[in-house]
C-alpha cells in the first residue's frame, strides 16, 4: 500500500461501564453497555471499512466492549490490547498511532474519554456534512465512535491533518 492513500481512524470510547467495589481498571460493563457494545459492532460493520488493526485499552470495560463490538463484524481485525491507552491523553495517544505500521491502511482504537474526544476534537481540522455539529452537541457518550480520514503514513498523523468522515453515538 502506499502511504499516499487515504487512511481510515475510529476513535471508540467504551460503552457504559458499571460501579461495582472494584478498582477503575477493572470496572465491567452495565447491562446498558453490552448491548451499546453490540449495536456500535452493527454500525462500524455496515461503513464496510475492512478493519486491519484494532488497539485497544487494557481496561475490563474497553476489552469487554471490544468484544462484543467485534462480533459483529465480518472480519476480525487484528488486536494489540496496548496498556499505553488508559488514561492516555489526545498526545500521548498521537504518539502511539504514530508508531502504526504503515501496511495498516485502517484502525480502530477502543478507549476511554477525555482523551478519545479529545483526540476526534484535535485531529479533525476538516469534516464533512453534520458530524462536526452532531458531535458538538452529542459530546462523546459511552459506546460513541468517530471515523476520521487522512493521507500519509502514520508517522505524519497531527492535530489538524484529518477529516471527520461521521459520528455516532448510542441514543440510549
Amino acid at each position: 500500500m502506499s502511504v499516499a492513500e487515504s487512511r481510515r481512524i475510529v476513535l471508540f470510547r467504551h460503552a457504559k461501564a458499571d460501579w461495582p467495589q472494584v478498582s477503575d481498571h477493572e470496572r465491567p460493563l452495565a447491562d446498558r453497555g453490552r448491548k451499546e457494545s453490540a449495536e456500535a459492532g452493527r454500525r462500524l460493520a455496515d461503513t464496510g471499512i475492512p478493519f486491519d488493526l484494532a488497539l485497544c485499552s487494557t481496561a475490563v470495560r474497553t476489552r469487554e466492549t471490544w468484544k462484543l463490538a467485534v462480533h459483529e463484524f465480518p472480519q476480525r481485525p487484528k488486536t494489540v490490547y496496548e496498556e499505553r491507552i488508559y488514561e492516555a491523553s489526545p498526545g500521548e495517544l498521537i504518539a502511539l498511532l504514530n508508531e502504526t505500521p504503515d501496511d495498516a491502511q485502517n484502525i480502530l482504537v477502543i478507549g476511554h474519554n477525555p482523551g478519545v474526544q479529545g483526540l476526534a476534537d484535535i485531529l479533525a481540522g476538516t469534516a464533512e456534512g453534520d458530524a462536526r455539529d452532531r458531535m458538538s452537541r452529542r459530546g462523546f457518550p459511552a459506546a460513541a465512535f468517530a471515523l476520521l480520514s487522512f493521507t500519509g503514513p502514520w508517522k505524519s498523523l497531527e492535530p489538524g491533518v484529518a477529516t471527520l468522515l461521521d459520528y455516532w453515538a448510542p441514543t440510549g
